[in-house]
């Protein structure tokens, strides 16, 4: 039976419903949101770069660069909307100093606390935890002035790298530490503190995927100094982990605890002899 492509291409284009600026949605857009994080982690900080060289000139050369692909980037993303491109993105141009200080705190949070690390640039160059948190900042400052889409591009791509998933609406303090981090998942309304370490596998989430509660505080907060251990997770807009409190590892919490607490799972662990056959658990499938 011959297809009738005329048709099928007719049907698709209806259930395209219209069509977007192809130059700046689907892949060409995540390509494109991809360099733009590669050049601010090449221009914010030289492990990054292939250059030998890091001078004012040079700097100032990326940055019109970046200012450049930024407004290209997020123009039909702003389509419609109440704010103007060429200041969003000079307003973000303007805010890389602090982000970078900012992230030269997380680097240094992160080489104080692992003993593994040998120094600041090991895990600027090296540890899939700073990248994530690099480019979840960028993503944020995008997400705090109601850029569309773009941040969501960004945060992607870090989780993609890294296997760490970090919505650009969450609210994360100074100092942030992510230790190993592979399956880390920190939801859009969750407030962190200053001075918090995740684990690996830490899930910071919602008691609720119902569509209504979109913009609801969904997600927990965590307050300062607070240390999260592999696998926990922490639920619930109304769930607050206080200051200075040890969440330990495999914890499933939904409820409020207060500051300076210790929160563990208790198990059993039994260890016996190979030729001890009492009680044997039978492992047969």
């Amino acid at each position: 039976m011959e297809t009738n492509t005329k048709q099928v291409a007719g049907e698709i284009l209806k259930n395209l419903h219209e069509l977007p600026d192809q130059s700046s949605f689907g892949m060409q857009a995540e390509r494109r949101a991809q360099e733009f994080a590669d050049g601010l982690l090449a221009t914010l900080f030289p492990h990054f770069s292939s250059d030998a060289n890091h001078s004012e000139n040079e700097i100032f050369a990326s940055l019109v660069t970046l200012e450049q692909d930024l407004r290209r980037l997020i123009t039909p993303f702003l389509k419609g909307k109440d704010r103007d491109a060429d200041a969003v993105a000079a307003g973000f141009i303007e805010a890389l100093p602090d982000i970078q200080c900012a992230l030269w705190l997380d680097a240094e949070a992160i080489n104080i606390g692992d003993p593994a690390a040998e120094s600041v640039d090991e895990v600027i160059l090296a540890y899939p935890g700073f990248t994530a948190i690099a480019i979840y900042r960028f993503a944020h400052e995008l997400y705090r002035v109601r850029v569309p889409i773009l941040p969501r591009l960004l945060t992607e791509y870090a989780h993609q790298l890294t296997g760490i998933d970090i919505h650009p609406g969450a609210q994360i303090g100074s100092s942030f530490a992510i230790d190993h981090g592979t399956g880390i998942v920190i939801g859009e309304s969750t407030i962190i503190g200053n001075n918090v370490k995740l684990y690996q596998g830490v899930t910071l989430g919602a008691l609720s995927v119902d569509k209504n509660m979109a913009k609801s505080k969904r997600h927990p907060t965590v307050e300062d100094n607070v240390v999260i251990y592999a696998q926990a997770v922490i639920l619930g807009g109304e769930t607050v982990v206080g200051h200075d409190s040890m969440i330990g590892g495999n914890v499933w919490l939904t409820h409020s605890v207060p500051p300076f607490s210790v929160v563990y799972q208790k198990s059993e662990t039994i260890v016996q002899q190979q030729d001890d056959r009492s009680g044997v658990i039978n492992f047969v499938i």
